[in-house]
């Protein structure tokens, strides 16, 4: 099934349905990074500075959320 094919079904769900939905996808991800809310406070401080520290450096390039779900979506 292809993405254009589920989401329809999937936004026709009740609320709550679709945040279960949401938040099992989301589970699904292996992020390359670690997440913040694994972390302790000073931890995700810390992390927010590094990236922000790569972001200002141009090592990696920041993703608008519309590029995000239009590469995603490939």
């Amino acid at each position: 099934m292809s993405i254009n094919q589920i989401a329809p079904e999937a936004l026709r769900l009740p609320t709550k349905e679709r945040a279960l939905l949401a938040a099992t996808l989301w589970e699904s991800i292996q992020d390359p990074y670690q997440l913040a809310v694994d972390l302790e406070d000073d931890e995700a401080v810390s992390l927010a500075v590094l990236r922000d520290r790569e972001i200002e450096s141009c090592e990696v390039t920041a993703l608008s959320h519309e590029e995000f779900m239009k590469r995603v979506r490939k």
